[in-house]
């Protein structure tokens, strides 16, 4: 039996300002393009980092993984597909950056994000249930 996940993806342009001087973005831009991503992800699941503040946590970025396979370069559109693959101790998420017209994964990518109480500064080991409801709906939706 196939495991149900969430994903979403967006489509973005490969600006000028992301390039170095051959036109290639400079690979630290690609951590800009997974919180792309990331956001888009939230948003789907109605809990953003507002949804957060509002329920008193902040989700700190504790890994980020990166595997660069080929280059997007200036003018490109690209598009990213960011899947939650874990969400009621921490929040993973996995990413696929394609070139959007080729259809060729340029970038592989993994974050991990840990919930801390913004009251008290701690680590909560326990998303928010606010956040594990509505991931919940949404798996139990799609079946």
């Amino acid at each position: 039996m196939e495991e149900k996940t969430i994903s979403e993806e967006i489509v973005f342009p490969v600006e000028f300002y992301d390039v170095d001087s051959m036109r290639v973005v400079w690979h630290g831009n690609y951590v800009k393009y997974m919180e792309k991503g990331r956001c888009a992800l939230l948003d789907r699941i109605g809990y953003g980092y507002l949804q957060m503040v509002d329920d008193g946590y902040a989700f700190p970025v504790t890994d980020v993984k990166i595997k660069y396979v080929r280059s997007l370069m200036f003018g490109e559109q690209a598009r990213i597909k960011a899947t939650l693959v874990e969400y009621e101790n921490r929040i993973k998420i996995k990413y696929e950056i394609y070139n959007d017209k080729t259809g060729v994964l340029t970038t592989k990518a993994e974050s991990t994000q840990m919930a801390v109480r913004i009251s008290t500064g701690e680590t909560s080991f326990i998303c928010p249930e606010t956040f594990i409801k509505k991931v919940e709906e949404i798996l139990i939706s799609q079946k």
